[in-house]
């Protein structure tokens, strides 16, 4: 019978990416993009969103591992990277910058007359961006079972799904929690990143060194 899956790791890889993908962070971003918009409009930017994501975040769970070893990279090293990219992302949610950053991205995208923007911006880089990637690739390699990587992607999808509710509800979010509030917890949970990324860093040092 194949090793279960310990409840510690599928918690933690749920906590991860959704730390790192933010829904409720990316509503003010959505909101700007999808202004002026119809309302069915809205949903179906929301749904190809997530679902283009999860399609990306899915891939780096099952091909990261082989890509790394195809440039020879090893996972160790990997981890401290990914950590460190991981604890840089939490600083900028600390500090507020990632917020910023993102609307600015935003903006950008708007000025450009992007056609699709469930893709872009949306999909990519905002929902499955560098650090969702990074943070992918390492969960996967901590998944020593097809089980646990099968829970993975698993996550992946909830994680997209949360984000699908959150766009659909973005107005009811936008006026629940305020910008006070979401400003708070952005902040909070970049401390929870910051802790998240910097134990990647320690099990990837002791791998090397220990």
């Amino acid at each position: 019978m194949p090793a279960a899956v310990p409840l510690d790791d599928l918690v933690a890889a749920l906590v991860t990416l959704t730390v790192v993908v933010d829904p409720l962070g990316l509503v003010p971003t959505f909101i700007a993009i999808t202004h002026g918009m119809p309302l069915r409009a809205r949903r179906q930017v929301a749904l190809r969103a997530a679902l283009i994501a999860a399609v990306i975040l899915a891939g780096a769970a099952l091909i990261g591992d082989w890509l790394l070893r195809a440039l020879s990279i090893s996972l160790p090293a990997f981890r401290i990277a990914g950590g460190l990219l991981l604890f840089s992302i939490a600083s900028e949610m600390v500090f507020g910058v990632r917020i910023r950053r993102q609307s600015e991205d935003a903006e950008k995208a708007l000025d450009e007359h992007v056609r699709d923007i469930s893709a872009f911006p949306l999909a990519i880089p905002l929902m499955a961006g560098p650090g969702a990637i990074t943070a992918t690739v390492l969960l996967a390699g901590r998944a020593e079972t097809g089980t646990g990587l099968a829970l993975l992607i698993g996550v992946i999808v909830v994680v997209c799904a949360l984000c699908a509710v959150a766009f659909w509800a973005a107005g009811r979010i936008a006026r629940l929690i305020g910008e006070t509030a979401n400003a708070v917890l952005s902040r909070l949970l970049g401390v929870l990143l910051a802790a998240l990324a910097v134990q990647f860093v320690v099990d990837g040092a002791r791998a090397v060194w220990g």
